[in-house]
């Protein structure tokens, strides 16, 4: 419990720069505050500069901030700092435990190989079963906990097998590079540079143990007032998610000196994603709800929460 007390608390911290930095009211000019990651869609549609144009006749400015992951995204979320983001499975049900105001307006569908419990290449472990008593760096809250948690259980392992060393991406693969944790449990574009950069070996990826859905979300105020900018930056996202698909070396190419990392690995990443943004569905919302309970019987949440509190209703 205290954990979670604790993870929140340095969430609203790490991003009360941002609220101020921000600084835009619901009361003044219209704009749509767009939260991303350096990685992704939204980071293509940030650079093609085509939401812009489609806002403009309907009187919206577009405002971009740069997230490390999904959890302090969505808590600028929580406190207003953003309208619009995206996060993975994992990162809503910890933020909807805490009251944030999101709603699941659409999804990827599923990419189990873009995240994986990674091994240094000289490893001896063979299999998952053989990380019980080992320390394994992932990012606490994001998509690759609950990989965690359900590669375990498959192998017969409980969440207290094992010594969860929680850090970011960066300092987790500084953690890995120098053996200082046995796996790392990490999504892509982290995993295809560890995997190019160290030789990593994957130990094993999400297929046949989790979707890796990816969400958009918006809070719910801003979808009240401005259903319309929320459905033509959808609509934005579906061209780039589509021209992405099909042109997976440009996209490498393009996003190459922004990430830093060579076309040849961010191509390896982008193959491993999925393409088809899709509009929230029950059936999604029902393997949310399924994560969340897996949560609360570890006693990673504080209390339980009925996701589909948050589901985008028709009509909205």
């Amino acid at each position: 419990m205290r954990s979670f007390e604790r993870l929140m608390t340095a969430a609203i911290l790490s991003i009360s720069v941002v609220v101020a930095s921000v600084g835009v009211s619901y009361g003044q000019d219209k704009v749509v505050r767009v939260g991303y990651q350096k990685y992704g869609k939204l980071v293509l549609l940030k650079g093609k500069g085509t939401l812009e144009e489609k806002l403009k006749p309907l009187g919206y400015k577009v405002t971009w901030t740069e997230f490390p992951s999904g959890p302090p995204l969505l808590e600028a979320l929580n406190v207003g700092a953003i309208d619009f983001g995206i996060a993975g499975e994992t990162p809503p049900i910890f933020a909807q435990t805490a009251g944030a105001p999101l709603v699941y307006l659409a999804y990827d569908p599923p990419a189990p190989q873009g995240e994986a419990i990674l091994i240094p290449k000289d490893s001896k472990l063979k299999s998952v079963a053989d990380l019980k008593g080992k320390k394994v760096a992932l990012n606490k809250g994001s998509n690759v906990h609950y990989l965690l948690v359900r590669a375990l259980e498959k192998a017969g392992l409980k969440y207290t097998d094992i010594e969860p060393v929680f850090l970011a991406p960066s300092d987790a693969l500084a953690a890995f590079s120098r053996g200082a944790v046995d796996a790392w449990v990490i999504w892509d574009p982290y995993e295809a540079a560890a995997e190019a950069s160290t030789g990593a070996r994957i130990l094993a990826d999400g297929t046949d143990l989790v979707s890796n859905y990816q969400f958009y979300f918006s809070s719910k105020k801003f979808l009240e007032h401005n259903a319309k900018a929320v459905d033509v930056t959808l609509d934005a996202l579906t061209e780039v998610d589509a021209w992405t698909r099909n042109n997976i070396q440009d996209v490498a190419e393009l996003l190459s000196p922004s990430i830093g990392l060579p076309p040849s690995v961010l191509a390896v990443s982008l193959k491993r994603e999925s393409y088809g943004i899709k509009p929230i569905s029950d059936d999604v919302i029902a393997s949310q709800q399924k994560i969340a309970d897996t949560f609360l019987a570890l006693g990673l949440l504080p209390k339980s929460i009925k996701v589909s509190d948050a589901q985008r209703k028709p009509g909205s």
